[in-house]
């Protein structure tokens, strides 16, 4: 008998205990040796007062696990406490997020009968870092955090994943005709690692048109590596068209750890019907399990699930008359995948994981750069409900030169233009002569005559050369 495995299982919020009661019954039944630890997460904790959604004792035992099984859990929209679920990625580093994105045609309806694509999203960064102010009455902002050691991370992931699952293409999505300092970033990280992988197809689109083209014709894509936003949003686009959102499972993948779940949400609004669809759920666990090298129970569990689906035993948001032959609730659907335990599909193709594409961690980690960086002015934002270029520009400054007046990245002064909408918040950007390198104390000194003058500042950003490159748009 194969010794236990101590996995952590949170059981979550809506439809989430549902369907982790349907996918650990079927991993018990299925034989596998795993030692559960049950912690307590989501909304049920914050409304204990645990800001954070997770109690400390919770993060103990998800150390002290080889991999974490997690249900949807509710995250509140337009406020109240932030993501639990990038909580735990970026706290434990799991900076790639796995979704496989298959169809299963004709017992799943799709217009994709071909599609096979694996999106890699980056998990940590982006503007899922979550770090946002409100800097006047009428300006909210959000920083979108793109690094290079985040980028190769991820990015050398996704050519060590197509590489070992044998591959063909890997595709990168970014939007860096318009952010050509953080998306293009990503973008240059990615062809310098694609030169590493020279057995591998690379090809890089413009998110806009990438994602407009894996709606349309998504067999013309593999694996495709995205930032955390763009990723995010298109593998749910990527699972709705294959069939179902309720189909897809996910792996979040780091060096020392690995949570595993469904792509999608905690579904409130089918909670404790028993309708919901375990399968993401479930797939997420064939994962796990392929994760922890148990591949023959990954394989004998994915191929019981492939015949439920071939024989027509379906869940509500797959049922289709004349395809589907019979509507199941979740725990009946449960019951069925253990009944065809053993057995192997007839039509779609059984998979087979012993000895090879292993589902397992690649150690992608990056180096640094060195340049040289120089101070050479800033940019501070100021609070002003009228147009105040008459007063800046009459303004004597000392420090620095005022150079630019902007508004929501619009030049107002020097020769802007009568028709540009304006709010309340401004730019003023102040640079050396000739862009040459300053000291620290400039800056501050320039920052304190903004506010002797009377000028809300709001605040501000150094602007740098590195290698005499601008690093500022």
């Amino acid at each position: 008998m194969s010794k236990k495995i101590p996995i952590a299982v949170a059981h979550g919020d809506g439809i989430g205990p549902e369907i982790m009661k349907a996918t650990l019954h079927i991993l018990q039944e299925a034989g596998a040796p795993l030692d559960i630890h049950s912690i307590e997460i989501g909304e049920q904790v914050y409304n204990k007062g645990i800001l954070t959604g997770i109690a400390y004792n919770s993060w103990e035992i998800l150390r002290h696990t080889k991999a974490f099984l997690k249900a949807p859990i509710t995250t509140p929209q337009g406020g109240g406490f932030k993501s639990l679920n990038v909580t735990i990625r970026t706290t434990l580093g799991l900076y790639a997020n796995i979704r496989p994105c298959i169809s299963y045609a004709p017992f799943i309806t799709t217009k994709h009968p071909k599609m096979d694509v694996v999106i890699v999203r980056e998990n940590e960064e982006d503007l899922y870092a979550g770090i946002e102010y409100r800097q006047t009455p009428d300006v909210y902002k959000s920083l979108k955090i793109i690094s290079r050691p985040g980028s190769e991370k991820i990015i050398r992931y996704a050519f060590a994943y197509a590489s070992h699952h044998n591959r063909k293409k890997v595709t990168c999505f970014t939007k860096d005709n318009i952010m050509k300092f953080s998306d293009g970033l990503f973008h240059k990280v990615f062809d310098e690692i694609a030169k590493e992988y020279p057995h591998i197809q690379n090809e890089h689109w413009i998110v806009d048109i990438g994602a407009a083209k894996l709606a349309d014709t998504p067999e013309i894509f593999d694996v495709i590596v995205m930032p955390n936003l763009y990723g995010d949003i298109l593998s749910d686009v990527a699972a709705q068209i294959s069939g179902s959102i309720g189909i897809a499972g996910s792996a979040n993948i780091g060096d020392r750890g690995a949570m595993f779940e469904a792509i999608h949400g905690s579904a409130p609004r089918r909670a404790e019907q028993n309708v919901a669809n375990p399968s993401a759920l479930l797939l997420g666990s064939v994962l796990m399990l392929l994760y922890l090298e148990e591949t023959l129970l990954a394989e004998r569990i994915h191929n019981a699930w492939l015949k439920t689906i071939e024989e027509g035993f379906h869940t509500y948001d797959i049922f289709k008359e004349g395809v589907s032959k019979h509507k199941m609730g979740t725990q009946e659907f449960a019951s069925q995948v253990i009944k065809f335990l053993g057995e192997k599909p007839q039509y779609l193709t059984p998979v087979t994981y012993q000895n090879k594409n292993k589902f397992q961690a690649v150690h992608a980690h990056s180096h640094s750069i060195s340049v040289q960086r120089e101070l050479v002015g800033v940019d501070v934002f100021t609070y002003a409900d009228k147009n105040p270029t008459k007063a800046l520009t009459a303004n004597k400054w000392n420090a620095l030169a005022l150079q630019t007046i902007s508004n929501r990245g619009v030049k107002i002064w020097p020769d802007g233009q009568s028709e540009t909408f304006c709010i309340d918040q401004w730019r003023l950007r102040f640079l050396s002569k000739d862009n040459s390198c300053i000291a620290k104390e400039r800056v501050l000194a320039i920052l304190e005559e903004v506010s002797q003058a009377g000028f809300d500042s709001t605040g501000s950003e150094n602007l740098y050369l590195f290698d005499k490159k601008p690093g500022f748009s």
